[in-house]
């Protein structure tokens, strides 16, 4: 999901129907995430795409692929670090830039219907609005409804999602043909998925996730069952520690050096080379 929105145009694209802002943006440059991921988890189901537009904002769109059930607190968190960094020593509060967090969640989160949510601060009784410099977005993949194959698709936003969800969907694939911005996401994602060592990458690390919380869920019931508490943390463990030798193993295979083996698992370089030797000959 992370890789769809690496490309500039399609990036443009999806934050202004996101943003829906007066002047569209019409430019984007993407910088590497500054925030470290401090939590082992993290590395498993928080992606980053960091960017700044010709509007002058600081954009920075985080995708969480299962629900640690503090996304609001995290994504608070995330906000006033970017927004902080912004200023060094000596610098005035005046280059401050408007900064927004886009939290793109493969599950369903805040109790309400709507598939996308905006927050800003504003006056607890009036509802005026002190500033528009702080604003976040919740947008809930599972909340969208299903869209009809025949039905146009006016809101762009659906149309981002969908594409986030299933880009090879009906509804994707009719949308391509009227879209220019949906087709050459399409283009990029195909290109993707003709390169092995790519798509290896890329299918890994989604199985490294469904893996982990197959492991939690059995490590829990085998808790269950026998009552011992450390009877979930070693399961969890063990099925961690296997899922990342055979995964490290795999990319060994296909030719990719450790330094790659290393970004595609998000573990250590030491790491991946003691799983190497201990497990090849």
């Amino acid at each position: 999901m992370q890789r769809r929105l690496l490309n500039p145009k399609i990036l443009i694209g999806f934050l202004n129907a996101v943003l829906k802002p007066i002047i569209p943006i019409v430019e984007v440059e993407i910088k590497n995430t500054d925030i470290e991921k401090v939590h082992v988890e993290d590395k498993f189901s928080r992606l980053d795409v960091k960017a700044k537009t010709s509007n002058q904002e600081i954009i920075n769109i985080e995708i969480q692929l299962k629900n640690e059930y503090n996304m609001i607190q995290r994504s608070l968190y995330y906000w006033s670090k970017l927004y902080e960094e912004q200023l060094g020593d000596g610098d005035r509060y005046d280059k401050l830039c408007r900064t927004v967090c886009i939290n793109i969640l493969d599950f369903k989160y805040l109790k309400n219907d709507r598939f996308h949510n905006g927050y800003r601060l504003k006056e607890i009784e009036t509802n005026e609005e002190l500033t528009n410099i702080e604003e976040i977005h919740f947008i809930e993949i599972p909340k969208l409804k299903k869209l009809n194959s025949e039905e146009e698709v006016v809101d762009m936003l659906e149309a981002w999602v969908e594409f986030l969800r299933d880009p090879e969907s009906e509804v994707v694939r009719r949308l391509e043909m009227s879209n220019s911005e949906i087709r050459e996401a399409k283009d990029k994602l195909y290109k993707l998925s003709m390169d092995e060592k790519e798509r290896e990458l890329y299918f890994l690390r989604e199985k490294s996730i469904k893996d982990e919380i197959s492991a939690l869920a059995n490590a829990e019931e085998k808790g269950i069952q026998i009552g011992i508490e450390q009877g979930i943390q070693q399961g969890i463990q063990q099925g961690i520690q296997r899922e990342k030798i055979e995964t490290v193993l795999r990319l060994k295979s296909l030719g990719l050096n450790i330094e790659q083996i290393a970004k595609g698992t998000c573990i250590t370089e030491t790491e991946v080379e003691k799983i190497i030797k201990e497990n090849i000959n």
